[in-house]
């Protein structure tokens, strides 16, 4: 139970970031308002609130979070940019989250 819980978490936290970073791209790449900031700095500020929440040391989350957060990008090039990932981005996503599997699932030493 703890890993879904755990693997919702680094999603929602992704998402969060994602959300923070396009909304500022928006609006100096495409010509949007600039009152995108400040929904993009709530979410930023979300997804900093919600790296805390995590159960293991903070250098861990971090680590392994990195490969949610490329699986999450890739959804997002897919679903919100309109890109088809590539069989390339396929294999590059299954080798982030296998690195992210032995991060933090692997055995601890004291």
């Amino acid at each position: 139970m703890e890993i879904l819980h755990v693997s919702l978490l680094f999603v929602l936290t992704a998402v969060a970031e994602i959300i923070g970073c396009y909304l500022p791209y928006l609006w100096l790449r495409q010509g949007y308002s600039a009152w995108l900031l400040l929904p993009a700095a709530i979410s930023l500020a979300l997804f900093a609130w919600l790296l805390t929440l995590h159960p293991q040391a903070a250098g861990r989350v971090y680590a392994a979070y990195g490969g949610v957060y490329v699986s999450v990008a890739l959804i997002w090039l897919w679903a919100v940019d309109g890109i088809r990932p590539s069989i390339t981005d396929w294999l590059g996503v299954t080798v982030v989250l296998a690195g992210m599997l032995i991060i933090m699932l692997g055995p601890r030493h004291l």
